[in-house]
């Protein structure tokens, strides 16, 4: 099982990303996917989950508004777009296949600073 995430960088406060993970080793398109953070000294914190056809998302209350899961399902892609980004959103992201993260693979860095 592998997971991967990407699309992370630099923006500006109040900025957006749209970050990308794929997977493979099993069925992706039957997964439930899930978006983890782990800001630099913290634990890892849960983010947004997505269902298997797209049809029920949940979101942390801490981005609840700003940002938005979404799935491809023709291209086994799912999304999380950021927006009106905060500094503290700063972090490593991590997506998984599991709610405790622990499938999770290769992090993308995002990174919210002036």
């Amino acid at each position: 099982v592998q997971l991967q995430a990407s699309g992370g960088g630099l923006v500006q406060p109040g900025g957006s990303l749209r970050l990308s993970c794929t997977g493979s080793g099993f069925d992706f398109s039957r997964s439930w996917i899930y978006w983890h953070r782990q800001r630099p000294g913290e634990e890892l914190e849960w983010v947004s989950t997505i269902s298997t056809f797209g049809t029920g998302t949940r979101y942390a209350d801490s981005v609840k508004g700003r940002f938005t899961i979404s799935r491809d399902t023709s291209e086994n892609i799912v999304y999380l777009q950021m927006s009106s980004l905060k500094s503290e959103d700063t972090a490593v992201y991590y997506c998984s296949k599991d709610q405790s993260g622990i499938s999770r693979g290769q992090g993308t860095l995002v990174t919210v600073s002036s």
